[in-house]
């Protein structure tokens, strides 16, 4: 969930770049405002918490034996996601590039072609609406994953060869294919071994 801008100070996205490796909280910088991605208190959400980052867990182990010997980057929730031609940076959980560009810089990820973000309760409202307009941005950008962290639920954005977004969505038993990176699995290695907490 991104919050209205706080008195942060004003900085070009380089500058914001260096600032923002010296901060304990996660924030975005979109057209020159600085945001803090506020996140829920664990005493309220600590089942959840610990399953989002369980469920985080098995995806990078899902990506990475993927492409053990493949050109791809993986950026995790510390990498930034930059979209081009903007002065947007933004936070994800993953996102996967194999763009020759990419190799060029080493704090953030311009043209990924998958990301990923396992959603809580406060986030989930800015991952599917404002969030996705920004990451629609990128024209590179095929895949736009949305991982529940309360029930065995996977909401998939694809963009066709026409360019249209389609939403594919996903429940127990399913197998997910992710076209970007050439990659099926089954839904449940996503939440092998989770107790899920249902959010009312």
């Amino acid at each position: 969930m991104i919050a209205a801008p706080e008195p942060f100070p004003t900085l070009t996205p380089e500058e914001y770049l260096v600032w923002e490796e010296q901060q304990l909280e996660k924030h975005e910088y979109i057209h020159g405002q600085i945001y803090e991605l506020h996140r829920p208190k664990c005493s309220e959400v600590q089942a959840n918490s610990i399953n989002h980052d369980q469920i985080c867990d098995q995806l990078a182990i899902l990506l990475k034996s993927h492409w053990m010997e493949s050109p791809w980057i993986l950026g995790n929730a510390n990498t930034t996601v930059r979209i081009p031609g903007t002065q947007i940076d933004l936070g994800a959980d993953y996102s996967v590039t194999c763009d020759d560009r990419d190799k060029t810089t080493t704090q953030y990820i311009t043209y990924p072609c998958l990301i990923v973000e396992v959603l809580s309760k406060s986030t989930e409202s800015y991952d599917r609406g404002g969030k996705f307009r920004l990451y629609c941005q990128n024209p590179v950008l095929q895949d736009y994953l949305l991982v529940s962290s309360t029930s065995i639920e996977v909401d998939l954005y694809h963009k066709n060869e026409a360019g249209d977004w389609l939403i594919l969505n996903y429940q127990a038993g399913d197998e997910i294919e992710l076209k970007s990176i050439g990659l099926k699995f089954a839904i449940d290695e996503l939440y092998r071994g989770l107790v899920l907490t249902p959010e009312v």
